[in-house]
């Protein structure tokens, strides 16, 4: 171990190892991340990060799986603290754009391992994350139809791709324009969009207004 590191548990150690891989891919591409990156990032050496983590693998495995624990609680919280489904699907969306703001490198990582063409355990927990995430958005659209919030041809499936779709394109602009703090200013404007075409009643459909 290097000089001045300090001494954690196992499980704080693995915490320090996938936050420190976050902060990294901030601004480096995730698959030009090495574990001589991570460990100097925090001062200790490649071996004393290996005795936490079998290999590089299973550290960006445990980044995901993070970070989806982390963003389904979050958004989990903040939609059931809503009444009304159109009220909890905007602070499921605010939320998630405020977590993509705080920790700018998760985004690298997910679209780094959605690329691959391969399926390794990192891409099966984006894709997991990816599957609940779209469950709890259908739900939350399927009480809005029946409770009468939303109209009853709203297209659910296609519905929770949008509210998906939107929240990547903000993404999309901030990297590309390195400036993630304007996710959280587009976003209300982005949702109300969003939240108009949801109470559209689709031309010829049979069914609620």
């Amino acid at each position: 171990m290097k000089s001045g590191a300090k001494r954690l548990s196992s499980e704080d150690r693995r915490v320090e190892t996938i936050e420190a891989v976050i902060e990294l891919a901030a601004d480096t591409n995730p698959e030009d991340i090495t574990t001589s990156a991570i460990a100097a990032k925090m001062n200790l050496s490649q071996g004393a990060l290996f005795r936490h983590f079998p290999t590089k693998a299973a550290i960006w495995q445990q980044v995901i799986e993070w970070v989806a624990e982390r963003l389904l609680s979050r958004i989990d919280r903040l939609a059931g603290s809503q009444a009304d489904p159109l009220a909890a699907l905007e602070a499921m969306f605010l939320g998630h754009v405020d977590f993509v703001a705080e920790h700018p490198g998760v985004p690298r990582m997910l679209m780094g391992q959605l690329q691959h063409t391969g399926m390794t355990p990192a891409k099966q927990a984006a894709h997991a994350l990816t599957t609940n995430y779209a469950t709890r958005l259908r739900r939350i659209l399927a009480a809005g139809k029946g409770a009468g919030d939303l109209p009853a041809s709203l297209d659910e499936e296609a519905a929770a791709t949008l509210f998906l779709g939107m929240i990547q394109g903000l993404v999309v602009q901030a990297l590309i324009s390195g400036d993630s703090a304007r996710m959280r200013e587009d976003a209300p404007r982005v949702f109300a969009i969003y939240r108009t075409g949801l109470l559209q009643r689709l031309p010829g459909a049979v069914g609620g207004a």
